[in-house]
């Protein structure tokens, strides 16, 4: 299968941009970040109002997304990373490490969060000094183009950063190409088993964030409404669409009684609203096929013996009602990533079987643990077996952290100084000037 020229085009360009880019200096490439800071504040609301046109997430965390990729371009444009020329101190005359860029990276992006996923893999994945070409979900065609303007009145030179609309035959074939150096794909367990497959056979570095069944744990001496309230919003924020949300919710058997009358008094406060207006807190689901997709993982859920202790209500193509269900650790349902408005609550007996049904999932993104046991904490946070824990709040990234999971939750790290040194590589140079 060939390309079609408009990709080879695309290719060529960011192939050529990467011979200049690679060569300016970390300081210009700083200042084009910050002017894409700029840019992002004084088009927050245009921006905002694209993503809830397109996805549906409610106006406020439209807006709180665009905010943190600002925040993102703070941080990048001002932070004093390691040297590219990094010496060593031994015997010989020429003694150092190169640290230099691969060439053109390839990123797969998600829908949920259209603006945030694209900049916390492209602003650090160039100021290592590679060019990037990525391809958006096709429901994000308009917020794709908006960033690849964003970028150029930014000033990045053309080819730095360029927008692809491919179908998934064609990006095999992208990833194929020689002058594609590199892959970082956001998306499900599914699409990054083959997106590696093709970059592996082609010996091209992958960076995979996948998908999550992170768990919220509460114990015993937690501080209950305030742990009740967060699940709630861990669980709901985006309409239940977050890889890290709270999708299990782990509660110590003590406080069974107590935390559930007053998560269940928060959990029935979201009810799908308008995404435009300011007060909603939960609007709808992306797609009608993704709606489809959690009734049936509702159904097989009760059919594995579940519980319904809220009832999954579905009022339109892709508006629910939340539903809540009570499961044991042996429901097969917990293999299975829920990505929308539907919560699964298990008890347990003691800190080790909190722990064990905690990591029994394939996945291991975060997790989030309320205590103010100290001791506990140190535990928890040594044994679970994830890429992140939140402490006593709701786990969101943050740009001076390292983001990455663990198990089929993928590989590799994005945001924190980390990501940019996932897509370089480090040239040892040893010797003396005459033998």
């Amino acid at each position: 299968m060939k390309l079609e020229t408009t990709l080879i085009e695309k290719l060529e360009s960011a192939s050529i941009a990467f011979s200049n880019w690679k060569c300016v200096s970390r300081e210009i490439k700083q200042t084009y970040i910050k002017n894409l800071g700029k840019l992002l504040r004084s088009n927050r609301e245009r921006y905002a109002v694209m993503i809830t046109t397109e996805m549906g997430k409610p106006i406020t965390q439209s807006l709180a997304e665009i905010d943190k990729c600002a925040q993102l371009c703070d941080y990048y444009s001002t932070i004093n990373y390691l040297p590219d020329v990094r010496p060593v101190d031994t015997e010989l005359e020429y003694s150092s490490i190169l640290v230099e860029p691969l060439g053109v990276i390839l990123g797969v992006m998600p829908w949920n969060f259209p603006f945030w996923q694209v900049m916390r893999f492209v602003v650090p994945t160039i100021l290592s000094g590679n060019t990037v070409l990525f391809k958006h979900a096709s429901i994000c065609s308009g917020s794709a183009a908006a960033i690849q303007e964003l970028f150029l009145n930014a000033s990045f030179p053309e080819g730095v950063v360029g927008y692809l609309i491919a179908d998934h035959d064609q990006i095999e074939q992208i990833i194929k190409d020689p002058r594609v150096q590199g892959v970082s794909l956001t998306g499900s367990e599914l699409a990054g088993q083959s997106i590696a497959q093709v970059a592996g056979r082609n010996l091209k570095r992958c960076v995979l964030e996948l998908g999550g069944s992170d768990a919220f744990i509460v114990l015993d001496d937690a501080d209950i409404p305030r742990a009740a309230e967060d699940a709630a919003l861990a669980r709901l924020q985006n309409c239940g669409q977050t890889c890290v949300a709270a999708k299990r919710i782990i509660v110590h058997k003590n406080i069974e009684g107590e935390f559930m009358v007053h998560f269940i008094d928060h959990y029935s406060r979201y009810l799908p609203e308008d995404p435009l207006d300011p007060r909603t807190k939960l609007s709808r689901m992306a797609r009608a096929d993704l709606a489809d997709e959690l009734e049936q993982q509702y159904q097989r859920a009760l059919s594995y013996g579940a519980h319904v202790v809220k009832k999954l209500e579905r009022v339109s193509d892709t508006e629910f009602v939340p539903g809540i269900l009570a499961v044991s650790s042996d429901n097969r349902i917990l293999d299975e990533e829920i990505f929308g408005p539907l919560v699964l609550v298990l008890f347990c007996e003691d800190d080790q079987s909190i722990l064990e049904t905690a990591n029994a999932t394939p996945f291991g993104l975060a997790a989030a643990i309320f205590t103010t046991s100290a001791k506990r904490i140190e535990w928890f946070t040594q044994e679970l077996e994830v890429g992140s824990v939140a402490i006593n709040q709701i786990f969101r990234s943050d740009v001076r952290f390292p983001f990455g999971g663990r198990k089929n939750s993928g590989y590799g790290t994005e945001l924190s100084l980390y990501a940019m040194e996932e897509f370089t590589v480090k040239k040892a140079v040893m010797g003396k000037l005459r033998p």
